[in-house]
């Protein structure tokens, strides 16, 4: 908990100096408009096939609803180039199974942020079949290309507890989030530790590390316990409203990096 409060407060503060150092101006697409822009789009993708349980499920939904309204990420979001950020909340499992649960909105401070995160705490549990993260990317990269925001930065955050098994290879679909500037961020769930079921990946973190992720400053934060959780999504988030990447010399144990290993087949589930 101490190390996440750490990094935490650490990334906050770079955010304030990026402020401070952002140029006057900069170039503005076709059909710019300054009331659409944000520091971030952000697309929180999230896991509900059926090796996520009930009590799994819930620990995810709460832990992204204290996240969003939770102190640190309200004063990442408020210190930024714009003072807000646009974010969509989608559930995914197996292919052709993406469920929209809070559609793109505003977050500009607590009461924005208390009204997206009731649309999240609301929405009724649900629980498809296969795990589809090559869908997921591809359903996540068409709500960005289709948004109203400009976004300093666009992000996927795709949280996990196994590989992609279903819809094709995942790397295409990295790839091409990645040819439009977006990057995919990972949150490997490991709370089941040394579990045998078919679904079960010892490695997901190297999986996700290797397959899934992408972009400038793309990182993963592996969760191995569901009481570590809510810190580790708190984390996460205030790292991407900041558009930083976790410092190893804070994060070591926490943030994953993929050095020093095999690289993981990234189609063998497929």
């Amino acid at each position: 908990m101490r190390r996440v409060q750490q990094v935490t407060k650490t990334a906050i503060a770079a955010v304030a100096a990026a402020v401070i150092a952002l140029p006057a101006s900069a170039a503005s697409p076709v059909n710019y408009d300054p009331a659409a822009e944000v520091d971030v789009e952000l697309i929180l993708a999230v896991d509900i096939s059926q090796s996520m349980d009930d009590d799994e499920q819930t620990i995810q939904r709460k832990g992204y609803v204290s996240a969003l309204t939770s102190p640190e990420v309200l004063e990442a979001i408020r210190i930024g180039p714009t003072g807000r950020i646009a974010v969509a909340y989608v559930e995914w499992g197996g292919d052709g199974e993406q469920y929209i649960v809070a559609d793109w909105q505003i977050i500009d401070g607590p009461d924005t942020a208390a009204v997206f995160a009731s649309k999240v705490a609301e929405a009724p549990l649900r629980q498809v079949q296969r795990t589809s993260i090559t869908s997921a990317l591809s359903f996540s990269v068409a709500m960005i290309d289709d948004n109203q925001y400009f976004g300093l930065r666009r992000v996927i955050d795709m949280s996990g507890d196994g590989p992609n098994n279903q819809g094709g290879q995942v790397t295409q679909a990295r790839d091409l989030a990645l040819t439009k500037g977006i990057t995919i961020n990972g949150l490997p769930l490991m709370m089941k530790g040394t579990g045998t079921g078919w679904y079960h990946m010892p490695n997901l973190d190297h999986y996700y590390e290797d397959c899934v992720i992408g972009g400038p400053g793309a990182f993963t934060i592996p969760v191995h316990s569901k009481d570590s959780f809510a810190d580790a999504i708190r984390m996460k988030l205030v790292l991407e409203v900041a558009g930083l990447s976790p410092n190893p010399a804070n994060g070591r144990d926490t943030v994953m990096f993929a050095k020093g290993r095999r690289m993981v087949p990234c189609d063998l589930f497929n």
